[in-house]
């Protein structure tokens, strides 16, 4: 344990500490896991309520506007992960190791630096889906209605997402700090916003014209605006540890951000790949009708990343503030302990999604082919997610130590497993069973790749 208690900063005074941070630094582990979890749980419950809203009152203008929306929903998706997820990591952890170091005249510095960056973001964000929209709708296989549906929902939800980037940054910022309420409030203000807007702005109220599908962008723009406003101010007013202030802007700032935000962004394309890739696998296995079960079931695993996110936020601040003020054990007992949480509440999920895979699938549909491959997956497939909550929850934890080189080596290996595995399991066998066996052999050495070169003290090997 030499490595982890060697050369560190000395934290600041326990008497110019504030309150949160001092939380951060000697509150009870798990009890303060706890507390900060639930706000960040209930943040991502609301963001992923509001795709399920908008589809569901789009659904009403017809199958061309719902394919539209479909079409647009995974790079708005991806967009949202890379904003709040893997940027929204780098700058969490930038904040907590500045201010565990009692650097907090650069914790003020990274705040600006962090909106320069997320607003350059949100605008090439802007400039690619308005510009070349209908090149990417129409390799996705839009065409005819759905793809002037797709284009009129992506022209005016794009035009807006440099606002969805900047609230991720301002809600970054006050996670950095260990504050997890504001963003919670604030992100549940927008959704309540967007439930009775939505309907308004797609069909018409009063002296409003019905919109139809742009409508729903225009919600989707307005409650941003919204919640931008309110993080904004928020910042800017003193709520925050960490304030918006002016200053020179310097790369070492910008370096300190990026070296884990953009690290974590390709972690995040190699989760996009993983699915895009085994699920052609599946396609030239079974065809479309598994598809649709492969994807379903595939779906409960991507309604597990909120789920670990609530936990992995605060995991970023409590990891990083020790991390900044030299207490690397703890710091290592903080990531052991919220991997553990993780592993334990997306084993059981899993567990009962193998037991009783149609109380899941049956939500879906009733097709036959649909649900014997959906179950063939979950039963497979379903008992590993507990490794998948266990790699990811300590991908967040090495967020806040600015340590992604492992998370990154794993999540390659996962690819590798899963496509490589699955294609070779394909043609030796044949089987859908044997590639979902891949899929679960790669979930295990994910996870037990992460955990295995954490415990033994990686983050504080130099070299």
């Amino acid at each position: 344990m030499t490595a982890v208690t060697a050369a560190v900063p000395v934290p600041p005074a326990a008497s110019a500490m504030n309150p949160r941070t001092r939380m951060l630094l000697q509150g009870p582990i798990v009890t303060t896991l706890l507390r900060l979890a639930w706000p960040t749980t209930l943040v991502m419950l609301a963001q992923a309520s509001v795709g399920l809203i908008e589809t569901w009152w789009v659904g009403h203008l017809g199958t061309a506007a719902l394919a539209g929306m479909a079409l647009v929903f995974p790079g708005f998706m991806m967009m949202q992960m890379l904003s709040g997820g893997a940027m929204g990591g780098g700058i969490s952890s930038a904040i907590a190791r500045a201010l565990g170091a009692g650097r907090r005249d650069d914790a003020d510095a990274l705040v600006l630096h962090a909106l320069v960056i997320n607003g350059a973001l949100g605008l090439l964000f802007s400039g690619l889906f308005i510009g070349f929209g209908p090149s990417i709708y129409r390799a996705l296989g839009g065409e005819g209605a759905s793809l002037d549906a797709a284009l009129a929902y992506s022209d005016v939800v794009f035009a807006g997402a440099v606002l969805v980037w900047l609230y991720n940054g301002f809600a970054s910022v006050l996670r950095g700090t260990g504050n997890m309420m504001l963003p919670a409030i604030a992100v549940v203000a927008g959704v309540a916003l967007l439930i009775p807007l939505s309907p308004v702005l797609i069909f018409g109220f009063g002296p409003v014209p019905a919109l139809g599908v742009a409508g729903a962008g225009w919600a989707v723009v307005i409650t941003s605006a919204l919640t931008t406003a309110l993080l904004g101010w928020a910042v800017i007013s003193g709520r925050s540890i960490a304030r918006l202030r002016w200053a020179k802007l310097r790369w070492p700032m910008f370096a300190d951000i990026l070296k884990v935000g953009a690290v974590a962004s390709v972690s995040t394309f190699q989760t996009t790949a993983t699915v895009a890739l085994t699920t052609a696998l599946v396609a030239a296995a079974a065809g479309p009708d598994a598809i649709a079960g492969y994807g379903t079931g595939n779906r409960l695993e991507y309604l597990l990343i909120p789920l670990v996110f609530g936990l992995g936020a605060p995991m970023v601040a409590l990891v990083g503030t020790n991390i900044g003020a030299g207490q690397g054990a703890r710091a290592l007992r903080i990531a052991l302990t919220g991997g553990a949480i993780a592993f334990a509440l997306t084993e059981a999920v899993g567990l009962a999604a193998a037991i009783w895979p149609m109380a899941w699938l049956g939500l879906f549909g009733t097709d036959p082919a649909m649900l014997e491959t959906g179950a063939a997956y979950l039963r497979i497939v379903g008992p590993t997610y507990g490794f998948f909550g266990l790699g990811l929850s300590l991908y967040f934890a090495s967020q806040g130590a600015g340590r992604l080189l492992w998370p990154l080596l794993a999540g390659l290996l996962r690819l590798v497993i899963a496509v490589g595995g699955g294609y070779a399991a394909l043609v030796l066998g044949g089987s859908l069973a044997w590639v979902f066996a891949a899929l679960a052999l790669a979930l295990v050495a994910y996870g037990t790749l992460i955990v295995s070169v954490i415990a033994s003290g990686a983050w504080f090997r130099r070299g």
